[in-house]
């Protein structure tokens, strides 16, 4: 007798387990929609992770063996090893240059006002001015303000600094009044060190601009560097009289926030 074969049912559809797993991934998402519906988004914070992770596609740093969908957006230069991303941040050196090119636009219209203040009043044999990174340095020698070895102003000085004076009523920028000495041992008993000697005569020179011209003193401030920053070598008597000097710093208003800090 032969034996009947069972025709077994076959199943359509997706197995019985999938159901029971449907209504749970849907209920768990309804949950979720409604904590997102009943929070608070901070949309600045948001907006700065959102653009925190199209900046910086951290997903790039890593090789994966899967084809990019979209190879334009990331591509390999192997000359440099590197993976160039189109929506990645402007390199930093890019902003220096544009707050340098700022900063070289106000440091040029700074030293053309003070150049233009000097020829108008005579002053260039006497005062000298340059242009540096800090803002615009104008340079006295000892001989115009003081006696050797003092920092009482001279009669015969303060003209010039009056001249001074009226330049800085005219500009708002802070300044920095720096005291320079040369080699020569300076023992004394008012002065006993040439960095007694060079913060003195600082501190003499913006007394007298803040009395003369009632300047807010928040504006200014000195520092004397004795005989540490020479300008010429203190090998004779001429190029030792060239860094006894008092230099008066305008300082450029970035360079003026950076001290601040």
């Amino acid at each position: 007798m032969k034996r009947r074969e069972i025709k077994r049912s076959k199943q359509s559809g997706a197995p019985k387990w999938m159901v029971t797993y449907s209504d749970m991934v849907t209920l768990i998402l309804v949950f979720f929609i409604l904590l997102f519906s009943m929070s608070q988004i901070d949309l600045v914070k948001f907006q700065a992770i959102t653009d925190s992770f199209r900046n910086r596609m951290i997903f790039d740093f890593y090789p994966s063996s899967v084809p990019m969908e979209n190879p334009s957006e990331s591509t390999y230069h192997p000359e440099n090893g590197h993976l160039a991303n189109e929506f990645e941040l402007p390199p930093l050196d890019e902003g220096k240059k544009h707050l340098d090119g700022d900063t070289d636009d106000s440091l040029t219209g700074l030293m053309q006002d003070v150049d233009a203040y000097l020829d108008e009043h005579d002053l260039n044999q006497v005062i000298s001015a340059s242009r540096t990174e800090r803002g615009v340095v104008l340079v006295l020698e000892e001989s115009i303000l003081f006696d050797s070895g003092e920092a009482v102003i001279l009669d015969s000085g303060k003209p010039f600094l009056n001249k001074i004076g009226a330049l800085l009523m005219e500009i708002p920028n802070h300044v920095k009044v720096e005291g320079h000495t040369d080699s020569k041992p300076m023992q004394s008993y008012r002065y006993p060190s040439n960095w007694e000697l060079s913060g003195a005569r600082a501190g003499s020179v913006v007394r007298y601009l803040i009395q003369e011209y009632q300047f807010d003193m928040k504006r200014f401030s000195i520092v004397g560097y004795g005989e540490t920053k020479p300008v010429m070598p203190n090998t004779n008597s001429e190029n030792m009289k060239k860094n006894r000097r008092v230099e008066i710093v305008i300082l450029d208003s970035r360079s003026a926030n950076e001290a601040d800090q």
